[in-house]
């Protein structure tokens, strides 16, 4: 509660902030338009471009950023580990991908923003750098991570075999799309009385339901009947989209499934984004400030980044006022002249097997059979990968592994099913002893020269 309390007291104004800096959301009649989305009970959801919100979100905070000559930019580097001394966060250790060579960058604080690890499915909306980087780097310094089973999958994204999932936004059914199976039948009013803007745990549930019904990879989204001006007016991006993969949605329907879309899961934060670690703040979906609980409303993640963004930086910065960095600092770095236990193509292969693993035993449908099964695996995989190629792939991967490991074993832990986690075997809720979050922590272990096995990961209330 006191999360959202932040939440919907403070995001005004950082919408404002965001205008006064040259955000455009879209606008009726000289006033900021709103749209209504999945679980909302209410027109509150602002759009820019029609469907490119986050973009313009984007392009406004990097030409703030970029005006700012008090920030130094580092293109083309890699997060590899964070520095611990005397028990708080000091640093970074990062690769410098052109010159492949490590850096160490020594700080007062350390504020994580790396995102989601999307990745680690094999079907996700989620950029290719979304590997759950910072929050792997995190683990192993010896954050707290809470809540990481709860990873919310989005109902519709394009479905082409030969292609990577595309978002369609939620905002299509929110102006009157509708679901159909491959018998053409309109089928969420069988599962929510709200049908197609249902929470996404439930649509997402039953189009996987309809699909194994029926035997189809997919089914489809039908926004005909809205009419190519209002398509092309509302949703330019997705209707641009489309039309490459020669699809007119104003005139067919769109193939779509389930994709991986957001972790409410992350790293521990308090309502300021500090972590249990001294100097580690985190803020975004790589941390947990708990404001979604465990089923993130529509567009809610937009808004928490810039209340807790600022809450975080606000808290980072003070905190660095009062301590200073270590005046030297020399890490070990052994892993890069260590024997490579993997070549480049085996930690490929690993890689995808890893994301088909989580697809089918840890994804939508969870069952307690099929998380051991996957947490068996994963194990097998951390240990085959104690020392991978030094370079983005192989640390990537680890980073994935790692994970993917926490995520099972919270799903494991979780005996009931809530919010974005299902389990088939108790599909249902027990009680008042489950309003708990999960924390997934682990001795300290470094990626560079360590090896994980030496490392024990717990997972409690």
């Amino acid at each position: 509660r006191p999360a959202t309390k932040a939440l919907v007291e403070e995001g005004p104004s950082r919408i404002h902030e965001l205008i006064e800096w040259g955000a455009k959301f879209d606008t009726v009649d000289g006033q900021l338009a709103f749209t209504k989305e999945g679980a909302h009970s209410r027109h509150r959801v602002l759009r820019a471009g029609g469907d490119a919100t986050g973009s313009e979100m984007v392009r406004a905070l990097s030409t703030k950023a970029q005006g700012l000559k008090n920030l130094k930019w580092l293109g083309n580097h890699f997060g590899v580990e964070l520095l611990i001394q005397d028990g708080r966060c000091c640093g970074a250790i990062v690769l410098d991908e052109q010159k492949g060579v490590c850096k160490t960058i020594l700080a007062s604080a350390v504020l994580l923003v790396t995102g989601g690890a999307g990745q680690i499915y094999a079907r996700t909306t989620n950029p290719p750098n979304a590997t759950g980087d910072g929050i792997a780097m995190a683990l192993r310094a010896g954050a707290i991570l809470e809540d990481m089973e709860f990873v919310q999958f989005h109902p519709t994204s394009l479905y082409l075999p030969s292609s990577p999932p595309f978002l369609l936004s939620e905002a299509l059914r929110g102006e009157g799309g509708i679901l159909r199976n491959n018998r053409c039948e309109q089928f969420m009013k069988q599962y929510d009385r709200n049908q197609e803007l249902a929470p996404r745990d439930i649509v997402s549930r039953a189009i996987w339901a309809e699909m194994q019904k029926t035997k189809a990879r997919h089914v489809y989204l039908d926004v005909t009947h809205l009419g190519e001006k209002f398509l092309k007016e509302r949703f330019p991006t997705i209707y641009s989209t489309c039309l490459r993969y020669d699809i007119d949605i104003s005139e067919e329907w769109i193939p779509v499934s389930p994709s991986a879309h957001y972790f409410m899961g992350g790293v521990k934060t308090d309502l300021h984004g500090a972590s249990n670690l001294p100097g580690l703040f985190a803020a975004g979906e790589a941390a947990c400030s708990g404001v979604h609980g465990a089923n993130r409303l529509a567009s809610n993640s937009l808004l928490e980044g810039l209340v807790f963004g600022l809450r975080a930086a606000e808290a980072a910065s003070t905190y660095a006022k009062t301590s200073s960095p270590p005046s030297s600092m020399t890490p070990s770095v052994a892993r890069q002249s260590s024997t490579q236990h993997m070549s480049e193509q085996d930690v490929e292969k690993l890689r995808n097997s890893l994301r088909r693993l989580m697809w089918t035993k840890v994804g939508l449908i969870r069952t307690a059979e099929s998380l051991r099964k996957a947490l068996d695996q994963l194990q097998q995989w951390s240990r085959k990968l104690q020392v991978p190629p030094f370079n983005r792939t192989g640390l990537e991967t680890q980073n994935m592994v790692q994970v993917g490991l926490c995520v099972t074993e919270a799903a494991l832990w979780r005996t009931n099913s809530v919010g974005a986690h299902y389990r088939e075997d108790i599909p249902f809720f027990k009680g008042l002893k489950w309003k708990v979050h999960s924390q997934c922590q682990q001795t300290r272990v470094s990626a560079l020269g360590s090896h994980p096995k030496k490392a024990k990961r717990t997972v409690r209330s």
